[in-house]
């Protein structure tokens, strides 16, 4: 099986209690369906910054990370097909796959 590095983009936050509880179910869900694929369900990040050629930058970016995780799968359409699920999809963020090339 190939790794693959979930990188979660956006997602809008909890407004009130009974959303944040519905999010915390949709994802305590979603990771128990894969927890076998998963080796390292994640978690979300905090402040980020970009560091370039030109300088370092205090607002991580144009579409700054908000969480990762990495997932086993035996190929990148099975792994895109396991992100299609994740509940940031349903949360208005996106989720970016990319196999992790072992050295």
């Amino acid at each position: 099986m190939a790794k693959f590095l979930y990188g979660y983009h956006g997602g809008k936050m909890p407004e009130t209690e009974a959303e944040e509880q519905a999010s915390i179910a949709a994802w305590v869900a979603w990771v128990t369906k894969y927890e076998a694929s998963m080796p390292d369900p994640g978690n979300p990040v905090g402040q980020s910054k970009t560091v370039s050629a030109s300088g370092i930058s205090d607002d991580g970016g144009a579409n700054p990370l908000s969480g990762y995780a990495i997932i086993e799968a035996a190929n990148i359409d099975e792994a895109t097909a396991i992100a299609n699920e994740c509940p940031i999809i349903g949360e208005g963020g996106s989720v970016e796959v990319a196999q992790i090339m072992e050295m």
